[in-house]
């Protein structure tokens, strides 16, 4: 688990960089640009991928910040697959040009985690929620809200990475995990709460409000 100062580049994409960069270094070497612009192309697009920017976190304790950057595709009271509960659920998700960092949306304890193996399909699709490959955590926040925060692969994506498990604490907008090459993330809060963003929002991990607990 890392907190910032942080890389600018993931360290979880290293050794892609690394890789793109040593094969479009080498066709450049070994023929001309006009062959190499292609690889060139590629190691930009890795990149980018695997940016990871430090970000400004809100000071209001009430606030849940996004867990991640992407698009907000749903804001709905539906059931907590978890913690078997009415929630509210926001779902953001993350094509291949979002910063793909995990963030903590509360500060609190992690009194839970889950990871259930499953599909690849389309993670803006709504099904995705509960067929796809998933990572679950079960925050309590100081206050004894509970939240649910939910990594979801995609159609491309094939790696959850988490790195804090059940009695780690979290502080809002802390780094915790990533999920490589399009993905969604679901956030499950009380009925309470009010939301601060709507479908089709644009949202960064860490510093937009999603909503506040009540």
């Amino acid at each position: 688990m890392s907190n910032y100062p942080y890389p600018i580049i993931a360290r979880e994409g290293w050794l892609f960089v690394a890789a793109t960069v040593a094969v479009a270094t080498g066709v450049t070497l070994a023929a001309a640009w006009a062959w190499a612009i292609f690889f060139w192309l590629i190691a930009l697009f890795v990149l980018q991928f695997f940016r990871d920017p430090p970000r400004a976190v809100p000071s209001d304790p009430n606030a849940v910040v996004s867990p991640a950057d992407g698009r907000v595709v749903a804001v709905e009271r539906t059931a907590d697959p978890y913690l078997q509960r009415e929630a509210l659920k926001f779902s953001v998700f993350m094509n291949v040009f979002n910063v793909h960092s995990n963030r903590s949306p509360v500060d609190g304890d992690v009194r839970e985690a889950w990871y259930h193996r499953g599909a690849f399909v389309n993670a803006a699709l709504p099904k995705a929620s509960l067929e796809n490959e998933r990572n679950a955590l079960w925050i309590r926040t100081v206050r004894g809200a509970d939240v649910t925060c939910v990594q979801v692969a995609g159609l491309i994506a094939r790696r959850i990475l988490c790195y804090v498990k059940s009695g780690d604490q979290l502080a809002r907008g802390q780094r915790y995990g990533f999920i490589r090459f399009g993905s969604r993330v679901d956030l499950y809060l009380p009925l309470s709460a009010v939301p601060k963003v709507a479908v089709g929002d644009k949202v960064y991990a860490a510093s937009t409000v999603l909503a506040e607990l009540g």
